[in-house]
């Protein structure tokens, strides 16, 4: 049954809305790229596998980052990634520095921008040095607001630096002889010693914004809401708002709420349907025991768990990686024999 947005909009829009396009001619790159080896299980298999991961939003892992911003579903899946691969840095508690976190977004993106990662840490840091330590659930909200609605606050700081000037954003301005003697804009950094700027009027340029701005932004009765429990803010207070505030974090849809940061049922089902064998294999009585004590085992060649493929990959990834890992396979068991 067709939902009723794509009832109400005709074929063509509704493809541009979802990005159809970029996606395939992201999978036809990736099928020319890798044509010898998706040639041995067919292009229909290759097409129903890639649109199974963007389903599932594991297509941008590992992925160069003009792809990953390429889409909000593709942010989106990002997001979500970030926070199942490292949520143990929350549930133990530790706490890193903005490189260290920047270091855990290069794994799933090499190429991940340094300057986002420290807009980020900014606003959770504030006037503090960037090399303070952050918590988890602190740093993934507010890179949350960062990353998603990047092209939104880039806009949104230089509305902030016309108000702070004292110019009105809403206002056509005509040029004039004298439009040379304007005062200078003050940057963010001194916009945070300052008392910032009325909120209502922050508002009525918001809204303006919201309503003409073609990438994603946060709905304006949210926005609306945040502003209203305040007669001035600064910039990154504003930020800092945005990246508390229960209803946009639920309107985007990538994370769960704060109080379930920690929690995640399916994947730790998966996790543990994997590493059964392993838990069952050291619970049989005396088999570690027996092979330790016995003389024979230091002279055994040391082995190491068979590799597992992983599950954020797509399925002709996982198949390639799976193939290497049984050739290497038994060339140690004929090695060994």
């Amino acid at each position: 049954m067709l939902s009723p947005e794509r009832l109400a909009l005709p074929d063509y829009e509704y493809l541009a809305q979802r990005h159809v396009l970029t996606y395939m001619e992201d999978a036809v790159c990736q099928l020319l790229e890798n044509k010898e080896d998706i040639s041995q299980y067919g292009i229909a298999r290759f097409f129903t596998e890639y649109f199974n991961s963007v389903c599932q939003g594991t297509h941008i892992l590992f992925r160069e980052f003009s792809f990953i911003q390429a889409t909000p579903h593709n942010r989106a899946s990002f997001l979500r990634a970030f926070w199942r691969c490292f949520r143990t840095v929350g549930k133990n508690g530790d706490l890193l520095t903005m490189r260290e976190y920047h270091c855990l977004l290069q794994l799933l993106c090499p190429d991940f921008p340094l300057e986002l990662t420290q807009k980020a840490a900014r606003i959770v840091l504030m006037d503090d040095a960037m090399d303070c330590l952050m918590s988890f659930s602190d740093f993934l909200f507010a890179f949350q607001i960062q990353f998603y609605y990047s092209e939104f606050l880039e806009s949104v700081a230089a509305i902030y630096q016309d108000l702070l000037s004292g110019k009105n954003p809403n206002t056509v301005i005509v040029p004039t002889s004298s439009s040379g003697q304007h005062r200078q804009r003050p940057t963010l950094g001194e916009a945070s010693v300052l008392e910032g700027v009325e909120a209502s009027l922050f508002y009525q340029c918001l809204e303006n914004l919201c309503d003409r701005h073609k990438y994603s932004c946060p709905p304006p009765a949210l926005v609306k809401e945040v502003l209203s429990n305040v007669q001035r803010l600064t910039f990154y207070g504003f930020l800092v708002a945005l990246s508390k505030h229960h209803g946009i974090n639920q309107a985007l849809g990538a994370l769960p709420d704060k109080g379930d940061l920690m929690d995640d049922p399916a994947l730790d089902k998966e996790l543990e349907r994997l590493l059964l064998p392993f838990f069952r294999l050291a619970q049989i009585p005396g088999l570690v025991n027996s092979v330790t004590a016995s003389p024979e085992a230091s002279c055994l060649p040391a082995r190491t768990p068979p590799r597992v493929g992983s599950p954020w990959r797509p399925l002709h990834h996982a198949r390639k990686v799976d193939a290497e890992s049984d050739g290497s396979t038994e060339e140690t068991d004929e090695s060994e024999t």
